[in-house]
C-alpha cells in the first residue's frame, strides 16, 4: 500500500506531503492546532491505505470514489495554514504568538514544519459588565452561576467568550426576549497591562432607539392543520371557537383536538420561551403524523408585548404497507421468511399507530446429501397486531410527561405457530399492555403490568419409534416442555440508560436491565384459597384447567464505550441473564430460554450452536442415525453469560461514497442449565469449572458506513471450544497447524456434523 502512494502519479514539478510537524506548542493545544492545517496538504496515514487504494482504482479503472489522492504540496496552502495556526494560538490567550513555516523537499517528498513562538499566556485579571437594561442585568446575574465559564484569573480564551455569548442568548430567548439576537452581546479586551494580563468587559446593548429590551408573553395560539399532504390553500377559514387559549382548526378533519394540543407547550399567559418552542417542534414531529411543522408569531401591537403563536402543520400519508424477506442460513440449514406489515399512523384520529403483520417461513436441512428444500424440517407462521397510543392511559394526570419524549401505551396481541417435522407442533397466543416513557433523554422506562401468554403444543413423535425412545433427543429438545399446555400471567419491566448515545462516538456507560416475573399473584391466590400442589410430582395448580407458569427471569446488558479519537473507539460489554422457575413450575417456558453464538454474541459460533456448558452433541450420540435426528436442533440454556471486547477504527475515508470502518474483537460466553432433572451434568453451570465452560473467539470486522445505516461483515475465529475435553479445548492450535486432519477426523466420527474454525456473520447495524 505504501508503494501505491509513490510519486509516479504526480507531475515532475510536484511533491507529495509526507510529514507535517508543529513544534513549540503546549501539548494541550497541539491536537486542535493540527485541525487548522489545510486538509489538502495533510499527509495520509502511515499505512497509506487511502492513497494506495485511490491510485490503484484510478490508474486501473479511472474510479475516483475509493480512497483519496495523495496530498500535493501547495505553498499557498502552507501559508494559509501557518496564519490559521497563529490566529488559533492568539485566540487561546497567546496574544504575542508568531508562527513560521519551512518546507523541505527530497525526491518529490515534502516535509512541512511549523515552529511557534507562543510568548506569554495572558490571564484575565478583571471582568467587567455593562448592561443598561436592569431586567436583563438581573436575569443574567441570577442565572450566571449555573452556566458561566468566565472568571477572573483564568487564561484568556476566545472560545470561553463565545460560549458565554451563546449561553446569554439562550437565557434571553428562554425568558421572553423574543427579539433578542447575538449581536447585542459584545466584548472589549484590553491587554495593555503589565504581567501579561487582560481586562475583559462584556456589553449587552439595548436595541437601537430603545431604553430596554421587550419581554413578551404568549397570547392566543392558532393551531392549523392543512387539508391534504399538498399543503395549505390560498384562503383559510379559522375555527371560531377558542378553548383555553387555543384556536384549533383542522382543515383535514383527520385529527382530534386533544391528542394534538397535548404536545403544544407554548401556553397562553407564559413568557415566550425558545425552549418550549423547540419542545413543541420535537413532540409534534415525534407524533409521526406530520411531514412539516412551522411555528410563527404575530405581535399584537407595538405597545402590547404579546405574541400570538401560529402553529401550521402539513399531514403526511396515513397508511403504508411493507413487504420484507429474509434468507436465514448456516452450514447445516437454509430457509426463507416473508412478511407483510400494514401500518396506519392515525387510525383513531389521535396519532395512534396500528400495525398488523403476517409472517411465514420454512427451514430445510442441507447437510445430509439431499437437494435444497428436499428436507423441510421446520415451518413457522405468525400473526400480530399492535396499537400504540401517544400518551400514558392511566386514571391520573402526569404533568409534563412529554418533556423529554412522547410516552406511549401499547396493546399487542399475536399468534405464533411452529411445526417441527415429525417432532412437535406448538402454538402460542400472546397478549400484553405496555407503558413506555422517557424520564430524561438518557433514561427510558418500559413497564408491562399485564402479560398474558397461552401455550399449547403436541408431540408428533411415535412413542414406539427410535426417535420416541431416544432420551438424548427428548432431553436436547425439551420435548416435555414443548408439549406442555400452560398459561403465563405476569409483568415485565425494563430500564435503559444512554440508549440515545449508541450511535455517537462518545465515552459513556450504557445499561439495560429487564425483569420478567410471572405466576406470583396466581400462586398467592392458590395458597390463600387453601389449594395445594406438588410440581415435582406432576401435580400443578391450575387456572381455567391449565397449569400456570411461575418464574423470574432477570437480564442485564452493561457496556463501556471509550472514545480514543474521532475515528477510534473501544467497547467492553457483558450480557447476562437467568431464568429460574419455582413454585408451580420446574422449568421456564421454552421461549424464555437463552442461546449463545450469532452475530451479536460470541461471533465465532453460529447462533444457537454453543453450549449448554460442555455439551457435545456428537459424543452424546455415538450412532449416525441418532446424530441425524438431532441435526439442526437449537442448543439452549436457562442461564447465559456473554462478554465482548471490540476496538473500532476507520480504514478508508471514501469507499464508493461511504466510509469503510474496521473492528477487532474478542468474545467469550456460553449458556447453561440450572434446574434439576436433566441427566446430563455437562450442561450445568459450575463456577469452579467456569474457565473450561466458556467458548472464546476472536475475529475482525468490516463496516460499510452510509451514515443512515451500516452494513456489517464479521469473521469470527474459534479460540477455545468447551465441547471438548479441557486439554483439547484450545482449538486454535489445530487451526494454526492447518486444521485439515482435525476437521476430517471430526467429520468421520460425527457425520453429518462438521467442524468449522471460522464463522461469517452478515448484518445491518452495529452488533452492540
Amino acid at each position: 500500500m505504501n508503494g501505491c502512494s509513490s510519486t509516479k502519479f504526480i507531475e515532475d514539478n510536484q511533491a507529495i506531503v509526507k510529514k507535517i510537524e508543529i513544534d513549540s506548542i503546549p501539548s494541550k493545544y497541539k491536537e486542535e492546532a493540527v485541525n487548522y492545517i489545510q486538509k489538502d496538504i495533510r499527509p495520509a496515514s502511515k499505512l497509506g491505505i487511502n492513497v494506495g487504494l485511490y491510485n490503484i482504482f484510478y490508474s486501473l479503472f479511472k474510479i475516483k470514489s475509493v480512497g483519496k489522492p495523495a496530498p500535493v504540496l501547495d505553498s499557498t496552502l502552507v501559508e494559509i495554514s501557518r496564519n490559521q495556526v497563529e490566529k488559533y494560538l492568539q485566540s487561546k490567550g497567546f496574544f504575542k504568538a508568531t508562527v513560521t513555516s519551512s518546507i523541505a523537499v527530497k525526491r518529490q517528498r515534502a516535509a512541512v514544519e511549523f515552529v511557534a513562538n507562543t510568548g506569554p499566556a495572558f490571564k484575565v485579571e478583571k471582568l467587567g459588565y455593562v448592561i443598561p437594561d436592569s431586567t436583563v442585568k438581573k436575569l443574567y446575574f441570577d442565572l450566571k452561576p449555573s452556566f458561566t465559564h468566565l472568571k477572573e484569573g483564568m487564561q484568556y480564551d476566545d472560545d470561553s467568550l463565545s460560549l458565554e455569548r451563546e449561553k446569554v442568548y439562550q437565557v434571553m430567548k428562554e425568558h421572553g426576549f423574543y427579539d433578542f439576537s447575538r449581536p447585542y452581546i459584545r466584548y472589549t479586551v484590553d491587554s495593555a497591562f503589565a504581567n501579561s494580563t487582560a481586562h475583559v468587559v462584556m456589553y449587552i446593548d439595548n436595541p437601537e432607539d430603545k431604553s430596554k429590551h421587550t419581554q413578551y408573553k404568549i397570547g392566543e395560539t392558532n393551531i392549523l392543520i392543512a387539508p391534504t399532504t399538498a399543503g395549505f390553500p390560498d384562503s383559510v377559514q379559522l375555527n371560531p371557537r377558542n378553548f383555553r387559549g387555543i384556536r384549533y382548526t383542522d382543515l383535514s378533519g383527520r385529527f382530534r383536538r386533544n391528542p394534538i394540543v397535548r404536545y403544544d407547550f407554548i401556553k397562553m399567559g407564559n413568557l415566550y420561551s425558545s425552549e418550549m418552542e423547540n419542545l413543541t417542534y420535537d413532540r409534534l414531529y415525534e407524533l409521526n403524523v406530520f411531514k412539516n411543522v412551522k411555528i410563527d408569531y404575530i405581535k399584537e401591537s407595538d405597545s402590547t408585548p404579546v405574541l400570538r403563536p401560529l402553529v401550521q402543520m402539513i399531514p403526511q400519508k396515513r397508511m403504508s404497507n411493507r413487504v420484507e424477506g429474509e434468507i436465514p442460513f448456516n452450514q447445516g440449514t437454509v430457509g426463507f421468511t416473508v412478511s407483510n406489515t400494514y401500518t396506519n399512523n392515525n387510525i383513531f384520529r389521535g396519532a395512534e399507530r396500528f400495525e398488523f403483520q403476517i409472517k411465514g417461513g420454512l427451514q430445510s436441512r442441507i447437510g445430509q446429501g439431499g437437494s435444497l428444500f428436499k428436507d423441510i424440517y421446520q415451518r413457522d407462521f405468525s400473526m400480530s397486531a399492535t396499537l400504540s397510543v401517544p400518551r400514558l392511559m392511566v386514571p391520573f394526570d402526569i404533568p409534563m410527561m412529554g418533556k423529554n419524549g412522547i410516552p406511549y401505551t401499547s396493546f399487542s396481541t399475536s399468534y405464533v405457530y411452529a411445526l417441527q417435522k415429525d417432532f412437535f407442533v406448538r402454538r402460542v397466543f400472546l397478549n400484553s399492555m405496555t407503558y413506555e416513557w422517557v424520564e430524561t433523554k438518557s433514561k427510558l422506562h418500559t413497564f408491562t403490568p399485564l402479560n398474558f401468554e397461552y401455550r399449547f403444543g403436541d408431540i408428533l413423535l411415535d412413542p414406539n419409534s427410535p426417535e420416541g425412545q431416544d432420551l438424548e433427543l427428548n432431553n436436547s429438545y425439551n420435548l416435555a416442555l414443548l408439549s406442555r399446555r400452560d398459561l403465563t400471567i405476569g409483568m415485565k419491566y425494563s430500564y435503559s440508560l444512554n440508549a440515545n448515545k449508541l450511535l455517537r462516538n462518545e465515552s459513556f456507560i450504557y445499561f439495560r436491565g429487564n425483569i420478567d416475573v410471572a405466576g406470583n399473584m396466581l400462586d398467592a391466590i392458590t395458597r390463600l384459597s387453601g389449594g395445594k400442589h406438588d410440581p415435582a410430582a406432576g401435580d400443578y395448580a391450575k387456572l381455567l384447567g391449565l397449569p400456570y407458569n411461575q418464574y423470574i427471569r432477570p437480564e442485564i446488558d452493561v457496556r463501556w464505550y471509550k472514545t480514543l479519537s474521532p475515528d477510534r473507539q473501544f467497547i467492553a460489554r457483558i450480557n447476562a441473564g437467568v431464568g429460574f422457575a419455582y413454585g408451580n413450575s420446574t422449568s421456564i417456558p421454552f421461549e424464555k430460554l437463552f442461546f449463545a453464538g450469532g452475530s451479536n454474541g460470541v461471533r465465532a459460533w453460529q447462533a444457537r450452536t454453543l453450549g449448554p456448558g460442555n455439551y457435545n452433541r456428537g459424543e452424546r450420540n455415538p450412532t449416525e442415525a441418532a446424530r441425524r435426528r438431532l441435526y439442526g436442533i437449537d442448543q439452549l440454556g436457562q442461564m447465559s453469560i456473554q462478554a465482548n471486547l471490540e476496538y473500532r477504527y476507520k480504514m478508508i475515508d471514501n469507499f464508493f461514497g461511504a466510509k469503510l470502518k474496521g473492528a477487532v474483537f474478542l468474545d467469550a460466553g456460553n449458556v447453561w442449565d440450572i434446574s434439576p432433572g436433566n441427566p446430563q451434568p455437562e450442561r450445568y453451570f459450575n463456577f469452579k469449572k467456569l474457565g473450561n465452560q466458556l467458548g472464546v473467539g476472536t475475529g475482525i470486522g468490516f463496516r460499510y458506513d452510509l451514515d443512515f445505516f451500516v452494513f456489517r461483515f464479521d469473521i469470527g475465529l474459534k479460540l477455545r471450544d468447551p465441547q471438548f475435553d479441557p486439554s483439547e479445548q484450545w482449538v486454535i492450535r489445530k487451526f494454526l497447524t492447518g486444521g485439515k486432519d482435525f476437521k476430517a477426523e471430526y467429520k468421520l466420527n460425527n457425520y453429518p456434523f462438521t467442524y468449522n474454525f471460522m464463522q461469517y456473520n452478515f448484518g445491518i447495524g452495529l452488533p452492540f
